[in-house]
């Protein structure tokens, strides 16, 4: 555990006077004047009669980093068995993603950070595991275990597995005259066929590619990569039709054999994409590291370089600026921190290898905004803890990367966290 400082003593103190004057004024601590972005976690655990998950959703502190729950927190899914939750571009809407109702839920984010659930749709396929979104916003990847018929029938299950795939819903943008449909509802989808038992999903910052992990022990190549391209425009919804199209060296087959992408390690469990869409950052569970590969022209994935971590590496993130990269240790019950070299790669931090974190990290998210565009508010790592039902919440040091554990924490949430994002809270959104 890390010790309470001097430094943490003095925000204390800070933390009181702000408090204190919060009072006078007939504030709260947890009004927007002193709120700097919202933190949602999606969890497995489930509400009720209606065995729905759960949306555990907090204020962030903008002097010290404590989380609030907001008052109507938690909030449902729409779905049993949530594991996928992505916040959309503009910071104003949140997607979550319910494996046993095979469904994606929209919710809006209201301006006091509270969420308001819109739609709910149906994935072209079966088990989804996981999301990401393009950074313009045109389009939600949602990738799923199981193919189904045409007909909606299930084509694979759990006793007869198979390949899965990727249902891609285009994202109305917002109205521009009375009558359009809401901003960020998902028109209809298409779907593109995708090898055995996908894991994770992201998009490159460009937006014109799409990178996929599968766990397919008879493949040893489990990484695939998709090229998207616009090939029309749907005549009721007049929104774009995507096409996603593997990129050389990557052979998606039909039936219930592997299909075939770049070289990667057994247990592959998370992917990023840096900001200038260059790299490719791939976790291993087993292998218990972080490999880097290069992103050429096509996207195209070049040999990738290999960095250690701690046990049971899972989701990762970077910092505000792009220096450090953090990693979730979900054996280790860790936070591993790194810096990134001009080549790209990490390498283990000497100021702090790793921090502290609860029982079963499994995704890692940062809160703030840069200290040159505001410089009192301070920058935050949370990490949701699968085991432990909790969040850990660090300051981030953007000289060094370093975390300090903020006061408080861990704070709790609902039964098996499965990952956890955040928003910043207007203005700054």
């Amino acid at each position: 555990m890390i010790g309470i400082t001097k430094r943490t003593s003095k925000r204390r103190v800070l933390k009181a006077s702000i408090l204190s004057l919060a009072v006078g004024l007939g504030l709260t601590a947890c009004s927007n004047d002193y709120t700097v972005s919202y933190v949602y976690m999606i969890t497995q655990g489930v509400q009720g009669a209606t065995n729905h998950s759960l949306i555990n959703s907090y204020q962030v502190d903008y002097q010290s980093g404590f989380l609030y729950n907001m008052p109507d927190s938690p909030n449902d899914t729409g779905g049993r068995d949530g594991v996928a939750i992505v916040v959309a571009p503009n910071n104003l809407f949140l997607y979550t993603v319910n494996n046993f109702d095979s469904t994606v839920v929209e919710f809006a984010i209201g301006t006091d950070g509270k969420l308001y659930p819109q739609h709910t749709y149906n994935i072209a396929g079966s088990l989804p595991v996981a999301a990401a979104i393009d950074p313009a916003g045109k389009f939600l990847y949602v990738a799923y275990t199981y193919q189904t018929n045409p007909d909606g029938s299930q084509l694979y299950t759990t006793s007869n597995p198979g390949p899965g795939g990727i249902t891609v819903f285009p994202i109305y943008p917002a109205p521009t005259k009375a009558g359009d449909p809401d901003q960020n509802s998902l028109g209809p989808p298409t779907t593109f066929p995708v090898g055995r038992n996908p894991v994770a999903i992201a998009t490159s910052p460009t937006g014109n590619y799409v990178y996929l992990a599968e766990q397919d022990s008879a493949s040893g190549a489990n990484l695939l990569g998709f090229t998207v391209t616009v090939v029309g425009s749907d005549p009721s919804t007049h929104l774009p039709i995507p096409k996603l199209t593997p990129m050389p060296g990557v052979t998606i087959n039909s039936g219930n054999v592997p299909s075939f992408g770049f070289s990667s390690g057994p247990t592959p469990s998370g992917l990023l994409v840096d900001s200038s869409a260059t790299h490719l950052y791939v976790t291993d569970k087993t292998l218990n590291q972080v490999a880097t590969y290069s992103i050429g022209p096509g996207g195209v994935l070049g040999p990738a370089t290999i960095t250690q971590t701690d046990a049971g590496p899972m989701g990762m993130s970077f910092d505000l600026s792009g220096k450090y990269l953090y990693v979730a240790a979900n054996i280790a019950n860790a936070v591993d921190i790194y810096n990134i070299g001009a080549n790209g790669v990490p390498v283990r931090s000497t100021v702090q290898p790793a921090a502290q974190a609860g029982n079963g990290p499994t995704c890692v998210t940062v809160s703030g905004a840069p200290s040159n565009a505001h410089p009192t508010h301070a920058v935050y790592l949370y990490v949701s803890n699968s085991l432990s039902n909790t969040v850990t919440a660090e300051q981030l040091n953007e000289s060094t990367g370093a975390l300090n554990q903020i006061l408080g924490t861990p704070f709790t949430g609902s039964e098996l966290p499965a990952c956890i994002v955040t928003a910043p809270a207007l203005p700054l959104r």
